[in-house]
């Protein structure tokens, strides 16, 4: 089974542009997310797909595998099936551009789904984190996921689910991180099938897979990390990078 990384890069995020470009002690937070991908010596590649000239000059400078998006995407999934498209590959895994603080543990666990998987029910993995805090459960930027029994996903959404109408039943919430691991057909298929209500409706990518059937199984990690979306989350990075 080949299983690769790639890490997709847009220079201008709405939020934050140009933030794959800050220092992070010393280099930038795109090269800091490559290296330690790399590192977790867990894939047979490791490329960044990008559609920026500047991210790309920036890790082909320092010795590392990059591709230009031949266009323009409206979301990650999409700049890495058109990468992948012509790859001989079995898995690919998306580690986000603004995740330097990659976690090794959790990637293993995504890789060990499909590994595990021999009669290939699994269509995606990705991760979940338990929260307990009720200010991130109502957060709409926080999306949270419900699953069944088996670990596969039921939905996702900005509002928070299940809706406690009962207090006392012990509702568990996850939080959704944004790593997936896609088998390549999949993520051909997300590619060429037209979003759906549901996707438009909460802006959740992961929603059109489920809207056409696909499966995705949830791995619980323990491990946050640090997204930078946000000047302030940059900061709080640097703390703990020192």
């Amino acid at each position: 089974m080949k299983i690769i990384s790639m890490i997709p890069a847009r220079y201008a995020a709405s939020r934050f542009p140009g933030k794959l470009m800050q220092d992070l002690g010393g280099k930038t937070v795109i090269l800091r997310t490559y290296q330690a991908t790399v590192a977790t010596n867990l894939f047979d590649d490791v490329i960044v797909v990008t559609d920026s000239t500047i991210i790309y000059n920036e890790i082909a400078s320092n010795g590392g595998k990059v591709m230009m998006s031949k266009k323009e995407h409206d979301c990650g999934s999409d700049r890495i099936a058109e990468a992948v498209e012509n790859l001989d590959i079995d898995v690919v895994i998306n580690v986000q551009g603004d995740e330097p603080f990659t976690d090794k543990e959790s990637l293993k666990k995504l890789i060990a789904v499909f590994k595990n998987d021999v009669d290939k029910q699994v269509d995606l993995a990705s991760l979940m984190v338990h929260i307990k805090d009720e200010d991130e459960i109502n957060n709409p930027n926080t999306v949270k996921v419900v699953i069944d029994q088996s670990d596969f996903a039921l939905y996702f959404s900005r509002s928070p689910i299940p809706y406690p109408r009962a207090k006392n039943v012990g509702a568990k919430y996850y939080k959704h991180k944004g790593v997936y691991a896609f088998r390549k057909q999949a993520i051909l298929d997300f590619y060429r099938l037209p979003m759906q209500t549901l996707e438009a409706s909460e802006k959740l990518e992961q929603l059109r897979y489920l809207e056409y059937g696909k499966r995705i199984k949830m791995v619980e990690t323990d491990v946050e990390g640090v997204e930078i979306d946000t000047p302030e989350d940059l900061e709080r990075a640097k703390r703990l990078w020192k």
